[in-house]
């Protein structure tokens, strides 16, 4: 045998990070290791997939180190299964692998594991070199259960087929059982003349990974570390070094000969590709052409349905010829770019689901500059009209390619994917996608299997700060949070979970599918990626095993169909109108209705795509809006940084101030914000405007503003200054205007992307001011199982005063209805219960007639459409009452409900009939007969199933003290001037806590009274200290100060200064009460007062026609709120 020139031991084995919940190595350790040590080779082999193949490849190469692209995949041999390695000699290699590990999973079902027949291999065998695995590999399970004649049958049919390309694996980890195997395949390799090869198994970088690598393996096969009966790996499976192969495999040299040689043999690896855009028809077509003579076409149609200009008259029309001279502009650089193709597939599956009553968005992104996409259909916003320009789309200067991100409603997306399917079969799929160990998931999965009490694990898990605007790691929230700090100081279970999780956290824990990315190819997709498919998953399309990143540096070109829910609300919205009026389109809408505007200056924004926050709605109120454009702005200017500028843009409007146009040159671009710049649109204009940029020379400053790397700024800078001096603006004027403009380019909006969101917007608040009955109907038919927001529309639709029918097993339907006087609640909205069963339930009512009594309820039911948590929603929520109003009876009579419902059921399949039942009877013999849950446990078990109070709010048991304790409304605290300071009683909805970047905490809490919800800011010295109260449902009085920030007394801060429980305040101790009694009947009620001593004096006034009589009683009583509520006596306290 030849000697290697190549005396370094090679890691062909290495499981990255894509070998889900096995491998711990990500791939950026694996280059900087790579980087630091001067490795030469290095071979990527996960388990099951390719998935990290491309992003290997360019990571090892780009520090010198050969990457060697190997997969792992489960064959069928027979009955048995297992692990076969497989490495890419060649390209043919590499498509062979792709081809094996797209066939694991696209032909097979949800009742087998991944994994393609041994045939599959000797068949896709050209370029391939093949191991024969390590104990726990397919030849591994062969072996532990001794079918030896197995094994050598499969080493000669691998000879056979792939000649000096199997080789028998030597492994030396000290694996249960794996010297034996090493014995057994060493005196095969001499029977059968089939070379060795050392390897090792990486699972990890560093010895000290083993532990946490362990607990990684016990996440991915849900078990306990403490498990006797697992698998368990040695801790020998990390990247060892060069020395320490070499001297393990000192003793079989012909093994470390074949592995410093294999990398030889190995010359191919994945490379980044161009985009490739897929052919819009199967005919060889000018796409160039077809793009042109549509996008006339469609322009034409616009201004005859639009403009109202015919087509005869529109080539002297000179807005048409300015519309026509942007439209041959933006075709130019679209052909230029080779980009006519991706116009017109995006432009067809549009077109296709509008054709099909599919709705679609308006626009999103830059994409919505274009006029192009709104002639031909992708987009419904027209460009010229807002001012937006092409090139923030598109340009030759650009280095991404961009893409349409299309907006479809929620429910029909899946239809417009079929279409996909149909139209480019095997080449169209979505995107994988990889669910991370993160912060608190880590924190989960390894206390558990660490067998820690879940109780705990959750205590611990909330003291995570979770912030998806601002996510901190492990180790960030480790340091921001000092209860945290302290349990893993004095807790040494604590301390061990967590250096675990500090080992394993950022590790993928799942695979998932990005549903909303989709990929289109030129050819078959397994030509060039690697394909997935969950079969238990209910997908039309496959996905590819490269991430975003991957498949895109593959080449593929990424198409976005987003779902939004607003377009579905939009659209159920109209259908419900639509039985009363035909003629009403949303399309067809005034977008200049003062009625709308009138809804939105004041605020009351439930439900209102973009514009709900209390922020947006307080901007709003300032704002004043009367114009579409006024929406463009506050979605643009409604986010951190740009925030700033809102009061600024108020006043100039209501014109309490100058606008400030920078140069007399500007006003023109300036003057629809009222001199504030808040569009990256705006920045480019003024960069053409003053200094001559070209639209592309003007995106690339918005870009290097945007990127502050203060080189290209300085660059770009001198360009603009020049450029305005050329105009005969001077060097000091120029430079002073970009320094102006600079900090607005940071932050500055895509106006194309902000005036698609703000036409949505407006639709949604045209349906709720003219048709709040269907609005809400279908906004909360979208929220069935999100409680928190339907209580904010529950709320609303009580201040719209709509009124509300509470859940009615004899009324309300599975969805939110409504008959235009009577909202009717959705059984379907209701904890626990099942949206197919209770449609069943309310099919059955509907076909056959309201239920008389529980019993005939029993009687029509079918079994398979009640079980014990359904039932326990709908008793707590109230939905029985009018059948049975003893909730607490019903509740502990479910099991008996069920079991007479399924006697019921089998005695009809039997044809027998109980002769002597009557339904009294029935409801007698099965209902337990026991008092009625008082109001406390009602309210409480109501908010537990529907996530508020709807029967009653739990703030009028409390009405007897806001008078002694000075409580008003929120609502009149905010909009009284005078009052500074007062007492506000609300119950917790909700609790955010989160951290500033010094690391204190803080919350925003929705709270709720008897008349709104409203937000509050508890500031960290409030909240630490009462942190424990602001639960869900806890009833609460706060103290409150109110500061006004300006001289108009326009904005305030409201801050909350102290929280004390109401029950704390209304079980505390009276010291004086006096009681009026006008007849002797009243003092049986105050006669229950005798029950205990205590801290309170009672005093009477009895009056009997002219009398009076006057006393005190001798001892003191036990009297406090609660009782006086519960005696119904506050009508006789004196004050």
């Amino acid at each position: 045998m030849p000697e290697s020139i190549n005396k370094s031991f090679n890691h062909l084995k290495i499981h990255t990070q894509y070998s889900i919940c096995e491998g711990a190595t990500k791939i950026d350790q694996l280059k900087e290791y790579c980087k630091l040590k001067k490795i030469k080779s290095l071979g990527i082999s996960d388990t099951s997939n390719l998935c990290g193949a491309l992003e290997f490849s360019e990571s090892l190469s780009s520090v010198g180190t050969q990457p060697i692209i190997g997969t792992q995949i489960f064959f069928k041999y027979k009955s048995h299964f297992g692990l076969i390695p497989l490495i890419a000699k060649n390209q043919r290699g590499y498509k062979n692998i792709i081809e094996l590990s797209s066939k694991s999973y696209l032909e097979n079902d949800s009742m087998n594991e991944p994994h393609c027949n041994f045939e599959d291999l000797l068949k896709y065998n050209e370029g391939i070199l093949v191991l024969s695995g390590s104990i726990n590999s397919l030849i591994g399970s062969l072996f532990n259960k001794g079918l030896f004649d197995e094994i050598i049958n499969i080493y000669k049919l691998l000879s056979k087929k792939f000649n000096d390309s199997f080789y028998l694996e030597i492994q030396r980890h000290n694996d249960i059982n794996e010297k034996n195997f090493e014995k057994f395949n060493l005196e095969q390799s001499k029977k059968l003349n089939l070379p060795i090869i050392a390897t090792n198994e990486v699972y990890y970088l560093d010895q000290t990974m083993h532990e946490a690598h362990d607990a990684l393996m016990c996440i991915g096969l849900k078990t306990y570390v403490n498990e006797i009966n697992r698998n368990k790996l040695s801790n020998q499976h990390y990247l060892k070094s060069s020395d320490e192969m070499i001297d393990l495999f000192r003793d079989l040299p012909e093994a470390l000969e074949n592995n410093f040689n294999l990398p030889y043999k190995c010359n191919y690896r994945p490379l980044p590709s161009k985009p490739m855009l897929p052919n819009i028809s199967e005919d060889e077509v000018d796409t160039d052409k077809i793009l042109l003579d549509e996008s006339v076409k469609g322009l034409q149609e616009k201004f005859e349905t639009i403009f109202n200009v015919e087509k005869s008259k529109q080539n002297s029309n000179l807005d048409f010829i300015k519309y026509k001279k942007r439209l041959d502009h933006e075709i130019n650089i679209i052909n230029e770019m080779k980009y006519a193709g991706y116009f017109l597939i995006v432009s067809d599956y549009i077109k296709w689901a509008k054709n099909n009553n599919i709705p679609v968005g308006p626009g999103r992104g830059s994409g919505a500059g274009s006029l192009v996409a709104w002639c031909i259909s992708i987009t419904d916003i027209d460009p010229i009209k807002f001012n937006l320009i092409f090139e923030r789309f598109l340009n030759p200067d650009r280095i991404s390619m961009p893409d349409f991100d299309i907006d479809f409603c929620e429910e029909k997306r899946d239809l417009v994917f079929e279409y996909l399917t149909t139209k480019y079969k095997n080449s169209v799929a979505h995107i994988i996608t990889f669910g991370k160990l993160k912060a608190r998931m880590v924190i989960r999965d390894v206390g558990r299997v660490l067998g820690l009490p879940y109780g705990f694990i959750d205590s611990i898990c909330k003291m995570i700060p979770f912030d998806p605007s601002r996510p901190l790691n492990l180790q960030e929230s480790i340091n921001v949070e000092p209860r945290l700090q302290k349990l893993i100081q004095e807790d040494k279970r604590v301390k061990r979970l967590v250096d675990l999780s500090l080992k394993l956290e950022g590790l993928n824990r799942n695979v998932a599918t990005h549903a909303a990315g989709v990929v289109i190819a030129d050819k078959k997709l397994t030509e060039t990626v690697p394909l997935y498919k969950d079969s238990s998953a209910n997908l039309l399309l496959p996905s590819t095993q490269f991430d975003m990143y991957s498949a895109e540096n593959a080449g593929l070109v990424k198409f976005d169909f987003l779902g939004l829910k607003t377009l579905t609300v939009i659209d159920k919205t109209q259908k419900l109108v639509s039985k009363t009026d035909q003629s009403f389109s949303i399309d067809k809408i005034n977008y200049e209705d003062q009625k709308v505007y009138d809804l939105l200056s004041s605020g009351k924004t439930v439900g209102l795509f973009q514009l709900e926050s209390s922020g947006m709605k307080d901007a709003l109120v300032n704002m004043k809006p009367n114009r579409l454009e006024d929406i463009i702005a506050l979605v643009a200017l409604y986010r951190p940084g740009p925030m700033s500028n809102i009061p600024i843009y108020n006043d100039c409007k209501h014109g309490l101030r100058e606008p400030d146009y920078l140069h007399p040159k500007l006003e023109e671009i300036l003057k629809p914000t009222y001199g504030v710049i808040i569009y990256q649109e705006q920045v480019m204009q003024i960069a053409q405007v003053l200094s001559g940029f070209t639209a592309g020379e003007a995106d690339i400053l918005r870009r290097a503003m945007g990127k502050k790397k203060r080189a290209e700024l300085e660059k770009q800078k001198q360009r603009f200054v020049e450029g305005a001096f050329k105009n005969g603006i001077s060097k000091d004027i120029a430079a002073g205007i970009f320094l102006k403009i600079e900090p607005f380019a940071e932050y500055g909006f895509n106006k194309s992307h902000a005036a698609a969101y703000a036409l949505i917007a407006y639709q949604t608040a045209y349906l709720k001011t003219y048709f709040p009955h269907e609005f809400f109907a279908a906004s909360m038919s979208m929220e069935l199982s999100n409680q928190k927001k339907l209580s904010e529309f529950y709320e609303e639709l009580k201040r719209l005063n709509i009124n509300i029918i509470r859940p009615d097993i004899n009324e309300c339907s599975a969805d939110f209805t409504s008959n235009g006087k009577d909202f009717f609640y959705a059984l379907g909205a209701i904890k626990n219960v099942g949206f197919e069963a209770i449609s069943n339930i309310v099919k059955e009512r509907k076909n056959n007639g309201k239920f008389k009594n529980l019993s005939d309820f029993i009687n029509r039911v079918d079994p398979k459409d009640i079980n014990k948590l359904q039932l326990e929603g709908l008793v707590r929520a109230g939905a029985f009452d009018n059948l049975n109003n003893n909730r607490q009876s019903l509740y502990n009579s479910i099991p008996n409900i069920i079991l007479k419902s399924k006697n019921n059921f089998e005695n009809k399949v039997a044809n027998q009939f109980d002769l002597f039942s009557e339904d009294e009877k029935i409801e007698d013999n099965i209902l337990e007969d026991v008092e009625d849950w008082n109001t406390d446990n009602k309210l409480s078990k109501e908010f537990e199933t529907l996530g508020f109070f709807i029967s009653d709010h739990p703030l009028n048991q409390f009405k007897s003290i806001f008078d002694q304790y000075n409580i008003v409304s929120y609502d009149k605290f905010q909009t009284n001037e005078n009052l500074l300071s007062s007492n506000v009683a609300c119950t917790v909805l909700k609790t955010q806590e989160k951290k500033t970047q010094k690391g204190t905490s803080y919350a925003i809490v929705k709270f709720s009274d008897l008349e709104s919800v409203f937000e509050l800011f508890i500031f960290s010295d409030v909240f630490e200290i009462n942190r424990d109260l602001l639960i869900e449902g806890n009833s609460l009085m706060l103290t409150l100060m109110k500061n006004y920030i300006d001289e108009k007394k326009i904005q305030k801060k409201i801050n909350v200064k102290k929280i004390i429980t109401l029950k704390e305040v209304i079980n505390k101790p009276i010291d004086q009460l006096k009681l009026s009694i006008n007849n002797l009947q009243e003092l049986e009620k105050i006669a229950k007062l005798k029950i205990e001593n205590g801290k309170t004096n009672v005093s009477f006034n009895i009056m009997q026609g002219d009398s009076k009589l006057s006393f005190e009683l001798k001892d003191k009583r036990k009297v406090d709120h609660k009782l006086l509520n519960a005696l119904k006596i506050n009508e006789n306290i004196v004050q």
